[in-house]
């Protein structure tokens, strides 16, 4: 199912202008192999343009995908930094919508400075521009947060759900570790029309309080991992209207290239799984995800 090199675009350039890696010079693996192109296009409901040590450009990135089938990309924001590059991104390509938010991970760093009510006031700002589309990536995340930012993230969850209301936008979670708490905060603060469990992380349990409550469960790379019965269970039931696809790039590489960088371009090996494990034919899905990433974000070309 792959073709035998990577897209030209994520060739690594080795050269000294290239400039050190992020991981301080130790190079992961390099890009894997495209995917073979899907019958019907989709959509990279998350990824991060603006991570990641290649040198790739938006547009040679977008090319990629789209030459094995995805027509377009939700970027999504996790500070005010990646927030601020989100609503450049829109601006820069018709095939990128964006998301803004600051991620649960900073919210107690920014609570413990006296710098979060003005964060969360930029983010309320840049998400008033049309082409983006979510607030998010927002939620609760207790894997690298101890007890002591629980609270602030609690607070910071809140408020981005009030921002998403009351501008009628998406959410998209981060739920990492946090299954409970995240659901309880969504029930007490009522949820925007559209939520989005970004990266689903869950069991067959959380997938069928999503499709309770209507909520949407995005599929990343972690899928096609060896280890995760879990969301295999949770996919098996989760209601078919509900279900999107991501890549979280430059995370979460799907099988059988998982430890190198991810990107856009690799969504189809998701995809392909994702097909296989529901018996759907691939052309039937894809048309069941484009369509229900469009209902989430609406149209790329309004």
């Amino acid at each position: 199912m792959c073709s035998p090199d990577v897209p030209r675009p994520y060739r690594r350039d080795e050269s000294p202008e290239a400039g050190p890696t992020s991981d301080g010079g130790k190079r992961r693996p390099g890009f894997g192999p495209a995917p073979a192109p899907l019958p019907v296009p989709v959509y990279d409901n998350h990824t991060h343009f603006d991570f990641g040590d290649s040198p790739v450009t938006l547009k040679d990135a977008l090319d990629s995908a789209g030459a094995v089938g995805i027509a377009g990309a939700v970027q999504v924001g996790c500070d005010l930094e990646s927030s601020r590059f989100t609503v450049q991104a829109v601006d820069l390509d018709p095939r990128v919508l964006g998301a803004v938010a600051i991620h649960p991970n900073d919210a107690p760093e920014l609570a413990g400075e006296g710098a979060l009510e003005a964060a969360l006031a930029e983010i309320e700002a840049l998400a008033a521009h049309p082409r983006i589309r979510a607030i998010g990536e927002t939620g609760l995340d207790y894997f690298r947060t101890g007890p002591d930012g629980v609270a602030s993230q609690k607070y910071s969850f809140r408020r981005h759900i009030d921002i998403a209301k009351r501008q009628g936008l998406a959410l998209q979670i981060h739920d990492r570790d946090a299954h409970s708490d995240v659901v309880d905060v969504l029930r007490e603060e009522g949820a925007p029309s559209c939520v989005v469990f970004h990266c689903f992380s869950g069991d067959a349990e959380l997938a069928r309080i999503c499709n309770d409550n209507g909520w949407y469960m995005s599929f990343s790379g972690t899928l096609t991992f060896k280890n995760a019965g879990n969301l295999r269970e949770a996919l098996a039931v989760a209601d078919p209207a509900l279900v999107m696809v991501e890549t979280d790039a430059p995370f979460l590489t799907p099988h059988p290239h998982r430890g190198r960088p991810n990107a856009s371009y690799m969504l189809p090996y998701t995809v392909q799984s994702m097909a296989q494990l529901t018996g759907r034919p691939l052309d039937g899905l894809g048309e069941l995800l484009r369509a229900n990433t469009e209902s989430v974000y609406g149209s790329w070309d309004a």
